[in-house]
């Protein structure tokens, strides 16, 4: 029998699918977390076979505690669900030792087939999500990127020409290169974008 946990924050999604894959006769749903430190206690108490996690939950995301598990050595395989690509989110779950990338709206008996597949050693990846996470040609200089990032960080162009050593004035010039190269207006729009495609 494989014992798994479902985490999703979406309460009716949550309990259609433990409803589903309880019906598989290998398959037994040994509980359901709504948030992502729920499913990280919930894992460490259960140490369930594998993890069906939803990759945007409150307080931490799905590759978060993907990490963490990670981290901890802990053996439970963790299936990532989500409903778009995203770019980064993919190479960030496969460094996170996750063993499968699926979309939400897979049919229950693919779900239970890759669940199978997992437990057998394979990775199983919706080709939707790989396509879709494929990463854009990075416009941004390493120059460029690391301004961002300090911006993303809460900085302001005085304290990012401090950190950096650089004149106000080329702070200045240098955040004006990047919101015309990302095709926005101001700042936080900028780091958005870049992060969400995994620029920065």
């Amino acid at each position: 029998m494989i014992g798994i946990v479902i985490a999703e924050d979406q309460r009716l999604l949550r309990g259609a699918m433990a409803s589903l894959l309880d019906l598989e006769e290998d398959i037994e749903v040994l509980g359901e977390a709504g948030d992502g430190a729920e499913a990280l206690a919930l894992i460490e108490r259960l140490e369930p076979d594998v993890c069906l996690m939803d990759i945007e939950m409150p307080l931490k995301s799905g590759l978060e505690v993907a990490e963490l598990l990670k981290a901890k050595g802990c053996r439970t395989k963790i299936i990532i669900l989500t409903t778009f690509a995203r770019p980064g989110y993919f190479e960030r779950g496969v460094k996170a030792g996750i063993q499968g990338y699926l979309l939400k709206d897979e049919p229950v008996d693919k779900l239970a087939d890759a669940i199978r597949r997992v437990m057998e050693g394979h990775r199983e990846v919706s080709p939707e999500l790989v396509f879709g996470s494929l990463r854009e040609e990075n416009p941004l200089s390493s120059r460029e990127r690391e301004i961002l990032r300090l911006a993303g960080a809460g900085q302001t162009a005085g304290e990012i020409a401090g950190s950096l050593h650089l004149s106000y004035g080329t702070v200045r010039n240098y955040i004006s290169e990047i919101l015309g190269k990302l095709e926005v207006k101001r700042r936080i729009e900028a780091v958005r974008l870049a992060e969400e495609k995994g620029w920065i």
